[in-house]
């Protein structure tokens, strides 16, 4: 890839003078001027918001509590006492309770939650019983003793009893942390257990291809390799009745009388444990905090997004990925969500598109891998359902090839923006985004989010101009942040995954291009980054390229270093059904060099029977280099956070074979 990138002649979409005008993050910027916080030569221009928010955090994310009227019980004494980081000082002295804010939006007869099922099942829950059972189940926390610094853990597929679940112990104050069903045991303890939870909330079965599979044996090997737990608490999820002696069940949680207020915690108060993927060692339990958290998701979904109450915000994700928790966030702007449970294209390629028709979604999320699903089977979403009240979609977990951009304008709607972002499980966010006053540039993501303070980097700490790849880092403090890793008193892994590089400034680890006009490509994971005698090549583009035959199902490209200074570029690939597989690496080769440059060609195309995934469809690149390089399966990677081990076993063979 070379390092400038042409600009696009122009956008392929841009938003209305009308959205424009409707838009809350111009409705912001108008009060900040207003209340005397910052002026703007032209309220409606992202960008020029965007540079004041990202080089003033501590008035920024002030501005954000007072516009969105955050419920704190003790107020702070500033927005932002110490901005160096690590160790940021957010809000001293204040102190709230997210589950406050999240039970105060929506009208009690309106649709809080529907929850959908691949099986053609389908639940739902109001906001005003919403409230009602959270607070029930507080109470029963409560009654068990559940409090500040304790660990209620569940295991449990996308459920409305998982919202509520947290919500009761985000209301207690403890510390919530889940994983989905599809883990087996000792992979859902490897997380779980490194937290010492008292409190266990289990389901019984999840539902995948339109069957219900029944998790009840494996909820009892989770059980017992969780010794801490004193209490679990049991949920006939997909109708499957529990079998777990000495349990209580759900139906007793939240059939009592009593109901608990949430208490007041301070801002950095341990709200959540996500878990990192778990492909480059032990997953490691990344710590956020009540306000952070708060923050953030408020600027995402009421920013970004741009949800107000009347909203139907639905993401297909999973309780193994934070998108599940952003997701969950629509409820703090009085958004109806909609929770998936099973797979995406059951019974139809077009499932997703079916659900949010019937729903009327207006804001949906989704992969560029379902995205290309659809395009390989000939889904037409805009033809054959009413998808009048979305205005947008939502694309993250990979990078969207250009293609993607145009398959959705002539096969879902010319007039639904394409929202790409990118953030991560570190700050249960974004750091570049789309806004519904940004223009859309096809494969590109349309700016830098608000209150992020994003440069790009060469190797030597040097900033590069606009057009040049490099690195993304984070020059400002940002509260979503993590308050900690799980188990790491001293610090020494939060600092060595953030921090260890350019001290005092977070490298997140992605090569990045910031255009002269403001929006971001994403060339990939920087420690995966390909380079070729000195030239940084977008694995990326690679995939757009290969991809795009129809004899191409999956791929996987990695860089790997050799003893004699060589450079080997491999190109793993999973044919297509009927592939005709004379002469496919020549047609690969061919594609890739006319759409990219020779550059980016693989030295060798090896045909794979599947390739592995993280659970949330992410390709594993930094795994598979390190095993080519001769690391240790066990040490390289977990198991268990694989999508497909026949297919992980199958790269390891491989690999040792080398």
């Amino acid at each position: 890839m070379p390092d400038a990138i042409s600009p696009a002649p122009s956008p392929s979409w841009k938003p209305s003078k009308d959205a424009i005008e409707q838009a809350r993050v111009v409705e912001f910027a108008r009060w900040l001027e207003s209340s005397g916080t910052a002026a703007f030569l032209d309220t409606t221009d992202f960008r020029e918001l965007q540079s004041w928010s990202g080089a003033h955090p501590g008035e920024f994310w002030g501005a954000v509590a007072a516009f969105f009227d955050v419920a704190f019980t003790t107020p702070p004494t500033t927005a932002l006492a110490d901005d160096s980081m690590p160790g940021a000082v957010w809000f001293p002295g204040a102190t709230l309770n997210i589950a406050d804010q999240f039970l105060r939006g929506g009208a009690d007869d309106a649709v809080a939650i529907h929850l959908v099922r691949d099986d053609g099942s389908r639940d739902s829950i109001t906001f005003g019983e919403l409230r009602r059972q959270v607070g029930v189940a507080a109470a029963g926390l409560a009654a068990l003793g559940v409090g500040p610094g304790q660990r209620v853990a569940a295991y449990l597929p996308s459920s409305i009893e998982g919202v509520i679940a947290f919500l009761a112990t985000a209301s207690v104050g403890a510390t919530w942390a889940q994983t989905a069903m599809d883990y087996a045991a000792p992979a859902a303890a490897d997380r779980l257990a490194q937290l010492e939870p008292t409190v266990l909330v289990v389901g019984t079965a999840y539902t995948f291809k339109g069957q219900v599979v029944d998790r009840r044996e494996e909820a009892a090997a989770l059980r017992a390799l969780l010794p801490s737990v004193s209490h679990v608490i049991t949920v006939p999820t997909c109708g499957l009745e529990p079998d777990m002696p000495g349990a209580s069940t759900w139906a007793e949680l939240i059939s009592g009388t009593d109901s608990w207020a949430p208490v007041p915690v301070p801002f950095d108060h341990p709200l959540w444990v996500l878990f990192s993927s778990g492909t480059t060692g032990k997953p490691k339990g990344i710590v956020h905090g009540h306000g952070g958290a708060l923050l953030e998701q408020l600027v995402l979904n009421g920013f970004h997004v741009g949800l107000r109450e009347g909203d139907v915000y639905f993401w297909f994700t999973s309780p193994n990925w934070m998108m599940w928790n952003a997701q969950i966030g629509g409820l703090l702007l009085g958004a109806t969500i909609v929770l998936y449970d099973g797979s995406p294209a059951i019974p139809t390629t077009d499932a997703l598109w079916h659900v949010a028709a019937e729903l009327g979604v207006t804001a949906f999320g989704t992969s560029p891998g379902y995205l290309q699903l659809c395009e390989r089977e000939g889904v037409e979403p805009g033809k054959d359902l009413d998808l009048s009240r979305m205005r947008v979609i939502g694309i993250t977990g990979s990078v969207l090839p250009p293609t993607g951009n145009r398959w959705i304008r002539e096969h879902v709607s010319p007039k639904v923006q394409v929202a790409s972002l990118s953030g991560g499980t570190d700050i249960v966010g974004i750091f570049v985004a789309s806004a519904p006053t940004t223009p859309v540039y096809d494969g590109e993501i349309s700016a830098i989010a608000l209150g992020v303070s994003l440069e790009v980097w060469d190797d030597d700490g040097r900033r590069v101009a606009p057009g040049t790849a490099g690195e993304m880092v984070i020059t400002r403090p940002m509260p979503s942040m993590p308050v900690m890793f799980w188990n790491d008193p001293e610090r020494v892994a939060y600092e060595g995954a953030y921090f260890e590089t350019f001290p005092g400034v977070w490298r997140h680890g992605d090569s990045i291009t910031v255009t002269e006009r403001g929006t971001v490509i994403i060339h990939g994971r920087s420690d995966s980054t390909l380079n070729r005698q000195g030239i940084r090549l977008g694995s990326a583009e690679i995939y757009a390229a290969a991809e795009s035959l129809p004899d191409v199902h999956d791929s996987l490209v990695v860089g790997v270093e050799q003893p004699d200074g060589g450079y080997w570029m491999p190109m793993f690939v999973v044919p297509a059904e009927d592939c005709e597989l004379d002469g496919l690496a020549d047609r690969i080769k061919t594609r890739i060099r006319t759409q990219t440059s020779p550059r980016h060609v693989p030295d060798e195309i090896i045909i794979a029977p599947a390739l592995p995934h993280t659970r949330t469809g992410k390709k594993l690149e930094v795994p598979v280099k390190r095993l080519l390089l001769g690391g240790d399966p066990d040490k390289v990677l977990s198991k268990g956070a694989v999508d497909d081990l026949p297919a992980l076993e199958w790269i390891i063979d491989f690999a040792q074979s080398r």
